[in-house]
């Protein structure tokens, strides 16, 4: 079959297969604070990490929700890592609350302290990126239209990792069980891995 997006003419299809198709996604879940100090936490399956020397995140939110509300106003997030057994409360925290309101409370999530940026961390997640605004803005489409959806970039400013998942200093993956968004309610975890080495014996970066 063919569609054109802009048709919405897939009528073999009652719900728009895109996000199936561009899966798996990594998933950030990210921790952001109002300037009244209401830490917001949501989760965002169009996200990724972009650069590296600096090294950059990327997510887009439809439209300016909280999150994206409150890095403009103070510059800050932190991306936590949305892992398997944390399902459950990823999922919780993509509700819409009330700007006084925290996803932290709902989603019944302790908090932990950052290091440079002010944002609280998810203290059960096993990763953490602190990250400082670099740019947001709105994307527009081929016309040149707003669209409402909004792109933030954050350079990365500080790393926590939970020392139970490194060994031989190697940060095991499939042992974090990462998950990843793949369109509909679905979701996958990382369990398995296969390691292999790019041609000519390239190394991966350690700097």
């Amino acid at each position: 079959m063919f569609y054109a997006p802009t048709g919405r003419d897939h009528a073999l299809l009652p719900h728009n297969p895109l996000k199936a198709i561009v899966a798996p996604r990594p998933i950030g879940w990210i921790s952001s604070l109002s300037p009244a100090g209401v830490a917001n936490l949501a989760p965002y399956s169009f996200f990724n990490l972009v650069s590296e020397s600096p090294d950059i995140v990327m997510f887009s939110s439809s439209g300016v929700k909280d999150t994206v509300r409150n890095i403009l106003d103070t510059g800050e997030f932190v991306c936590n890592l949305a892992t398997h057994p944390l399902l459950a409360q990823v999922n919780l925290t993509s509700a819409v609350l009330p700007r006084e309101e925290s996803e932290f409370d709902l989603a019944g999530l302790a908090r932990a302290p950052s290091h440079l940026v002010k944002p609280p961390r998810v203290a059960a997640s096993p990763c953490a990126l602190e990250c400082v605004l670099v740019e947001a803005r709105e994307l527009v489409g081929r016309s040149g239209a707003a669209t409402g959806h909004w792109l933030v970039f954050g350079e990365i400013v500080g790393i926590h990792i939970d020392e139970a998942f490194v060994e031989d200093g190697i940060l095991r993956i499939e042992k974090l069980n990462s998950l990843a968004r793949c369109g509909y309610f679905d979701y996958a975890a990382v369990e398995e891995v296969h390691t292999l080495p790019r041609p000519g014996g390239q190394s991966f970066t350690s700097a």
